[in-house]
């Protein structure tokens, strides 16, 4: 691949490599995956998420639903408003907490969204790593509080609070969280972490996994020699906190990714991983650390039963599309655009046709909601009564 870097781009990029070299010399020569992906993302003033990059939109390295279309926010306040009503009712503060908010626009179009409802949201508050998205996040979202006069408070906070009451968004964050390789050899699955030899980064096989550690796809599949996967301890680990806090409210994420039985389907060789760069998808994930963002997707199924382990009612999953019907997105946008008026259309129809098309994002993109206490709320209700929750559960 040709892409020309600046020479404080390679320098930034061998300084982190370099960095990276001496944690896996100390280490004894090999280096797990998780720690090299940590490295490579947020390793503070050198990873992709920490050093200040313009990371986002057309621009950047990917675009994400939210930069794609106000339409997609809106069509999520379609889901959380039953619940702020409810929250209402019990004299209790309306509230999201975001992670990971990107460059705001989420925050931005689901406040527009709000507001043209006639509802004030209490609270809008953001947890985020990236020093330079969280300025981008807090200017759009003080803009747009003065531009509508809204009396919504937003704080961006370090970690998640106990006890919250609310609704927790997150779009394309569990892709980010650094996962282990593991690869299959002579009948056993061994730890598949990195190496650095001949001034490169490279593959090294380390012991083997424990057994308990492995999901039972894995012990009983028919795998051939060499397929390559991950485990997402630290994903699961990270939804099993965040169902914990939540002590009311609901749950929406959306991100890549597949079922355990897809997940870790015997033609799946290769996993999931996967490096980005000013648009291009990379399958080297030791291409350009620093510069790259690397990311994998979602197994669905783990992270739904460490939500239930912490006592989440109900967990559901679909796809991204039929999230987006089901939440009234079409109507949304016959409301903002007329149809008969193709140079005001035409942009949000290609945009419909980006979020919602089987071969864009509309199938490969999941909504995966679960709730805790809705019925204190919404008595007599389920996750499955709110819109965009009302299709097939794919769990």
């Amino acid at each position: 691949m040709d892409i020309t870097l600046t020479s404080l781009e390679t320098e930034h990029s061998e300084l982190l490599k370099a960095k990276i070299a001496s944690q896996i010399a100390s280490q004894g020569g090999w280096l797990p995956f998780s720690r090299y992906m940590e490295m490579t993302l947020y390793e503070p003033g050198m990873g992709y998420y920490s050093a200040g990059a313009h990371k986002l939109g057309a621009s950047g390295d990917f675009t994400t639903a939210p930069e794609l279309s106000p339409l997609f926010g809106a069509a999520i306040c379609s889901t959380l408003l039953p619940v702020f009503e409810g929250l209402q009712e019990k004299g209790l503060p309306t509230q999201i907490l975001e992670f990971g908010a990107g460059t705001g626009k989420l925050a931005a179009s689901i406040l527009s969204r709000l507001h043209d409802l006639g509802f004030s949201l209490d609270r809008y508050d953001i947890i985020e790593i990236s020093p330079d998205l969280a300025q981008r996040q807090q200017e759009r979202i003080d803009g747009l509080v003065q531009k509508l006069n809204l009396s919504t408070q937003s704080c961006w906070l370090s970690e998640l609070p106990k006890e919250f009451k609310g609704i927790i968004l997150a779009n394309e964050v569990i892709d980010a969280i650094p996962c282990d390789a593991i690869i299959y050899q002579n009948g056993c699955w061994y730890w598949y972490g990195v190496g650095f030899e001949n001034h490169k980064l490279l593959w090294k096989v380390g012991s083997p996994v424990a057994q308990d550690l492995l999901p039972e796809s894995l012990l009983s599949g028919n795998f051939s020699e060499g397929y390559v996967t991950e485990l997402h301890m630290p994903a699961n680990a990270w939804m099993r906190q965040v169902a914990k806090q939540l002590d009311t409210g609901l749950f929406l994420t959306f991100d890549y990714g597949f079922p355990e039985s897809e997940y870790y389907h015997s033609q799946r060789l290769e996993g999931t991983l996967m490096a980005h760069h000013r648009h291009h998808a990379i399958q080297d994930p030791f291409y350009l650390p620093g510069l790259c963002d690397l990311t994998t997707h979602v197994e669905w199924s783990q992270i739904a039963r460490n939500a239930l382990v912490e006592n989440a009612d109900d967990v559901y999953l679909t796809n991204q599309a039929a999230y987006l019907l089901d939440a009234g997105i079409g109507d949304i946008a016959l409301e903002i655009g007329n149809p008969s008026d193709p140079e005001t259309f035409l942009p949000i129809s290609n945009s419909l046709q980006k979020l919602l098309s089987e071969a864009e994002m509309g199938e490969l993109f999941k909504a995966f909601a679960f709730s805790k206490n809705l019925g204190n709320l919404l008595p007599e209700h389920s996750l499955e009564d709110l819109p965009g929750l009302r299709g097939r559960n794919r769990l």
